[in-house]
Order: structure tokens, then C-alpha cells, then sequence
């Protein structure tokens, strides 16, 4: 047998293999069952509208200031505005509070919206658990959340991680696995692609109703951290419709005013022991706009003796080796990945591709357009990139890769799932993400970190124990 056959064998050999090796990390062999992508019909269970006049529906909250000492909690109503008010009270007392909120509404094309009410409740013991109302007589509604530890830099602490959502049958098991994971997730960090009502005629904002109504039984409870994608961005001239984000930042306040933001799409919260950066993939990044500005006096502000984990979440991936989407994250990648070496950023969440992705610790910040060197290289100072773009939404799944696996990609799948991220203290955090397909306490790839601050050890695929990487 001559060499070149001898490898070609081999490749053959590899190929046919459980897990299958190239020269990047590991492409999972599990193989998905193809099946079409069909959102949810109206009449749904999960889509069920509660029952009495004017309701309070499409419950969610979200963290409302800095340092988790507040909650905004935003609501719809359908007949009439009802009241404004909240009404909150520590678990174990019968003192109870209230706060006043705001009410708007939106029209799109030829959808008129609810009655949106948004209220921030302030001053909340850290680490405490909440009641809270909303509605009015008899269609009152109740439901509870807790408040995140007070910071500090060894504060353990966990969150879920999800996106491309959407509302097909594979979001319901996507949100139901997540919620029978027995690694609870006390807040969730998601990556952008909430309703996919743009994938209808005139945008069908009555999918923004039904996603909110949907996804109410998680984020009523805790919350969501929300960043904007693309299916976020709503953009219709051709109907009139030419402001971008209208239906998502009617429906969706985050706290960026606390945060320093001249806007809602890009800003940071800080949450026990981790600080937080949300950006914007589809609003400017060059250099001297407002998300670029903001974002080189952010960086500076991040204490890693008081929050040692940094985290950014953000929807388009710089680090991608599917065939979808393939580049398109580079110009924001070409102008913010310096500060994201010079900080150590410890992890970057992503979405947009359907499918899973985990990088090494790579950086391409030595390429400058005439020295030729374009290839990412290792890089202890760099994050760990992310893709969790599997939600399981309309759009189906990306599973068309590039081959071979390039050296920067670490472990990649194409499957729909969720994953966890779980501080233990100021060094170390375990990650690990769950295929839908699989019993809820399964990782289908898991990996230890080691803050970039801290404890900045060499943790990449090929240099630890590969027992911290499950494959099937």
C-alpha cells in the first residue's frame, strides 16, 4: 500500500469512527433525526391565554439596575390598560410593597399592540425571595423570583444559556429541558432571536404575543438577560415600517441607562461574582459611534477583584466554523477582539448559527492586512467563543460544516439544546451543554474553566484531560 493511500485509509478509518478527530478539536458524531422546523399552532397548550377579563399575560422580568438590587417586571394586558402597579413582598412577611409603572402601546403595519407595562421595584435584599402581583381584581396574578447573592469575587452562582429560540415544537423541548435540568439555572443569559415573527407576511407581531405567553413559565420566575439579533431587528421600509428594534424594545426593557448606554441594545449588569457586557451585532460598532464609545469606557470600569468573571454575550459569532453565517461576525470581530484580549474576557456567548460550537482560547488580533498573518492562534488572554445558537426555531438546523475542523474549533455539533454555566468561586466555573435528545442530566460536551484573572492555567482541549469533554 503506498502512503498516500495508507492515509486515505486512515482518514476513512477516522471519519467512521464514534468521534470524529481532525486537525481542529472534535466534531460530534451524533447525528440529529432531520425533521421539519413548524412553529407551534395559536391553539396551543402553551399558548394558552389566562383566563378573566383584561389578564395580565407575557409575564417576564428582567434584571433593572447594576447590582441586582432591582427588577424590572414587564406585562401585557389585551382589553384595557388596568393598573400599572406592582405589588412585592419578601418571602415570610406579610408587609407588602408597592411601585408604579408605565404603560405604551405600538402599531405595526396592521397589528396594534397590548397595553405593555413595564415597572422597575427597587432596593431588594440581596439573596431574598419574592412574591409579586399584577393585574387587578379578580384577574390578579401571582408569581415569585430571588434575588441574586450580593457581589462579590467568590460568590458562586449559575446561568443558563439560550437562543435562537423561537416557538416550534423544538423550542418546547428546548425551554423543558432547560427547566428539568437538574443544574438549576438561576438566570438566563440569552443570545439574541426571541419570536422569528419576522419570518411571516407584514412581520406577524401576534408571534410576539404567543412567544411571550410561550416562554412566561421561565421568564416569570427568573430572569432573562437580553440581547438583540437579527430577527430582533423588524426592519420593513417597504411597509412603512423603518425604525429598527420597534416590536423588541417596546416589549423588552434592560437597564442600560444604569449601565452608562445611550441605548438599550448594547449595555452591562453585574450579577454575584460576574460582570456582564451585552453588544449589539446589528447596530454600528466603528469606531467613535455610540456602541464603540461606550464600550472602551466599559471595559476599564470592570473590577475583577470584585466580579473576577467576565462575560459577553453578543449574536453574531466571530469564531465559526459552520457554513452558514461564515464570516459574518469578522468587521465586528476585526474592531472590538483587542480590547477583548487586552481585558481577558473569560467567555463569549453567541447565537445566529443553529447549531453548537465551542472555540480553544484563540485570537487573530496579529493580522493587520499586509503581514499575511490571518490564521487565529492560541492565545491564554483570549475567551473561550461560544455558539448557542441551537434553540430550535423555525429556521431548522445548521448542519452543514466546513471541513476540515479548523484548529480554533474545539468541539461543535449539530444539534438543538441549552447549556449551563456555573460559577463555583474566583477561579474556576464548570460548563456544559445538553443536547434536547438526551435524558436531562446528560452533557453532551462539559468543560472546566479557569478565570482569565485568577487563574489563568492553560485549559485547552488538547493540553487538560479529555474526561472534561464528554462525547457520545
Amino acid at each position: 500500500m503506498g502512503v498516500s493511500n495508507f492515509f486515505i485509509l486512515l482518514c476513512l478509518i477516522l471519519c467512521a469512527s464514534s468521534v470524529l478527530v481532525c486537525n481542529g478539536g472534535i466534531t460530534s458524531s451524533f447525528v440529529r433525526k432531520i425533521e421539519p422546523s413548524v412553529d407551534m399552532p395559536f391553539d396551543s397548550d402553551v399558548f394558552r391565554v389566562p383566563p378573566g377579563y383584561n389578564a395580565p399575560q407575557q409575564v417576564h422580568i428582567t434584571q433593572g439596575d447594576q447590582v441586582g438590587r432591582a427588577m424590572i417586571i414587564s406585562w401585557v394586558t389585551v382589553d384595557e390598560p388596568g393598573s400599572n402597579t406592582v405589588v412585592y413582598w419578601p418571602e415570610n412577611t406579610k408587609h407588602k410593597h408597592s411601585a408604579e409603572g408605565t404603560v405604551l402601546t405600538y402599531k405595526y403595519t396592521n397589528y396594534i399592540s397590548g397595553y405593555i407595562h413595564h415597572c422597575t421595584i427597587k432596593k431588594l435584599k440581596f439573596d431574598t425571595k419574592y412574591s409579586y402581583e399584577v393585574g387587578l381584581g379578580l384577574t390578579t396574578r401571582q408569581f415569585w423570583f430571588t434575588t441574586p447573592p450580593q457581589i462579590g469575587p467568590d460568590v458562586p452562582y449559575t446561568f443558563g444559556l439560550m437562543g435562537d429560540l423561537g416557538q416550534t415544537y423544538d423550542s418546547n423541548r428546548t425551554l423543558t429541558h432547560y427547566e428539568s435540568n437538574p443544574s438549576k439555572g438561576q438566570t438566563v443569559l440569552f443570545v439574541g432571536d426571541i419570536s422569528y415573527a419576522d419570518h411571516y407576511p407584514l412581520h406577524d407581531n401576534r408571534r410576539w404575543d404567543s412567544w411571550g405567553r410561550f416562554a412566561e413559565r421561565s421568564t416569570a420566575y427568573q430572569p432573562w438577560i437580553w440581547t438583540a439579533g437579527n430577527h430582533e431587528l423588524d426592519f420593513l421600509p417597504e411597509s412603512g415600517e423603518s425604525t429598527p428594534f420597534k416590536p423588541y424594545t417596546r416589549r423588552y426593557h434592560v437597564p442600560y441607562k444604569a449601565a452608562g448606554s445611550t441605548a438599550p441594545l448594547w449595555y452591562s449588569i453585574k450579577r454575584a461574582s460576574a460582570h456582564i457586557i451585552v453588544l449589539s451585532s446589528y447596530s454600528a460598532y466603528g469606531m467613535y459611534t455610540p456602541q464603540y464609545s461606550w464600550l472602551e469606557a466599559e471595559f476599564p470600569k470592570v473590577n475583577r477583584t470584585e466580579t473576577p468573571w467576565l462575560i459577553v454575550l453578543l449574536h453574531s459569532p466571530w469564531y465559526n466554523s459552520y457554513n452558514y453565517h461564515f464570516m459574518e461576525g469578522e468587521s465586528m470581530r476585526v474592531m472590538l477582539e483587542h480590547w477583548f484580549v487586552k481585558y481577558k474576557v473569560d467567555v463569549v456567548f453567541s447565537g445566529h448559527v443553529h447549531a453548537y460550537e465551542r472555540s480553544e482560547r484563540v485570537s487573530n488580533v496579529a493580522y493587520n492586512i499586509v503581514n499575511r498573518a490571518c490564521t487565529p492562534v492560541k492565545d491564554q488572554s483570549a475567551p473561550v467563543y461560544i455558539t448557542i445558537g441551537d434553540g430550535g426555531n423555525i429556521e431548522g438546523l445548521a448542519n452543514n460544516m466546513t471541513w476540515p475542523q479548523p484548529s480554533y474549533s474545539a468541539h461543535r455539533e449539530a444539534s438543538f439544546g441549552h447549556a449551563i454555566f456555573d460559577i463555583k468561586n474566583r477561579t474556576h466555573a464548570y460548563y456544559n451543554w445538553h443536547r434536547n435528545d438526551d435524558g436531562y442530566a446528560v452533557s453532551a460536551d462539559s468543560h472546566w474553566f479557569f478565570n482569565r484573572y485568577w487563574n489563568p492555567v492553560d485549559e485547552s482541549t488538547t493540553t487538560v484531560d479529555q474526561s472534561t469533554t464528554t462525547v457520545s
